[in-house]
């Protein structure tokens, strides 16, 4: 069955996507989403979005936020605790992915945008002016731009042909928050420097939910687990209620990787896009996706959009590589940074959206350390 073109088909539904058929939708795109889920749905996601996020999301949908965090308590593998004030305004925002993934899709169905849920791509093919998705059950679905967002495994990052220069297994426990727990992480978050290079765990509080995951290099599986089941014993919670547990990889796109082939361009995780150090994806997927959206509702040359990553992107996944050596390489020294003004001021402006990974490391301080420690 072959359905009549439409302007823009965005493979996927979580926030690459949807910020994608939001910017399409609002230039007036005729913009069709394929999900193979069915929203509200969960998501495996620490679900701290930084002042970028909420620049892109508070205009255009209402934050279903969880908690406020004004205060972050920094261990190394569980010791030297110290605990940063960030003062009257808020660090981060804790959100879950399911509350968040369905604010904006009920923002891009306002728009008129069809959200087809529940559709599952088995093939992508294209000619000189339009691409073809083809569902499992046997739907062809036509457009002039096809925006692919279902992940760095995803059939639309594998069509471009994106290739990946880092990995890394995240593992996660969604914890039954009671009443003690909530008054004692209510607007804070732990930040924990791991055990082995470039690991590191965290808490994330998001009122009747603890979120505590952990993350490290792909092909330690058993030390990842390990390191997880030892943060949830150190900070007393083995015996909460386990909600969910769940795991995911993150890649890290290569420099110079494509990100367009013909009429389809890939956002967010498909294209692995992410900051290498911290491996926040939220903030590139919104700023990808509404880019590829205005991109492919502009009607121009999709190649516009592979120059915008490479302008805005690129250099803060540069600048990220650089910071996440000194952490491999100094783990003590980057703990101890955050108790000075300068690393805790630079830590602060990051979250908050003021200061770009790149700029941080251009910082006078910050670039002459990283080039004393040989990371530079």
């Amino acid at each position: 069955m072959i359905e009549q073109p439409w302007d823009v088909a965005v493979v996927g539904a979580g926030p690459a996507g949807l910020a994608a058929a939001h910017a399409a939708a609002s230039a007036g795109a005729r913009t069709i989403v394929l999900e193979r889920a069915e929203h509200p749905r969960y998501k495996t996601c620490g679900g701290g979005l930084i002042g970028t996020s909420l620049g892109i999301a508070g205009p255009r949908i209402e934050v279903p936020a969880r908690d406020r965090i004004d205060r972050i308590t920094f261990t190394r593998n569980g010791r030297l605790a110290m605990t940063r004030h960030g003062g009257s305004r808020p660090i981060l925002t804790m959100v879950r992915r399911d509350d968040f993934d369905h604010a904006w899709y009920q923002a891009v169905v306002a728009l008129g945008a069809t959200v087809r849920q529940n559709a599952l791509v088995r093939a992508i093919t294209q000619d000189d002016s339009t691409a073809t998705v083809t569902l499992s059950d046997g739907t062809a679905i036509t457009a002039r731009a096809v925006i692919g967002a279902d992940g760095s495994a995803g059939i639309t990052s594998r069509h471009v042909g994106v290739t990946f220069q880092q990995q890394d297994l995240g593992l996660e426990v969604e914890l039954a928050a009671g009443e003690r727990d909530r008054a004692e992480w209510r607007g804070r978050v732990l930040l924990d420097w791991g055990p082995y290079p470039g690991s590191y765990g965290w808490v994330f509080p998001k009122d009747d939910e603890l979120t505590v995951g952990v993350i490290m290099a792909k092909g330690h599986g058993a030390e990842t687990k390990q390191y997880l089941q030892d943060l949830v014993a150190r900070l007393g919670l083995a015996d909460r209620k386990v909600v969910r547990d769940s795991g995911h990889l993150t890649r890290c796109r290569r420099p110079g990787s494509p990100l367009v082939k013909g009429r389809v361009m890939v956002v967010g995780d498909a294209a692995g896009l992410l900051e290498p150090w911290t491996r926040e994806g939220i903030s590139y997927a919104l700023r990808s996706g509404t880019w590829a959206g205005e991109v492919a509702a502009g009607g121009g040359e999709l190649t516009a959009y592979g120059k915008k990553i490479d302008q805005e992107l690129e250099p803060e996944m540069t600048a990220g590589r650089h910071l996440l050596d000194v952490y491999v390489r100094h783990p003590n020294l980057v703990h101890a940074s955050m108790g000075t003004p300068l690393g805790w001021r630079a830590f602060q402006a990051f979250c908050r959206g003021e200061l770009s990974m790149a700029r941080v490391l251009r910082s006078r301080g910050i670039h002459a350390a990283a080039r004393m420690l040989g990371s530079l």
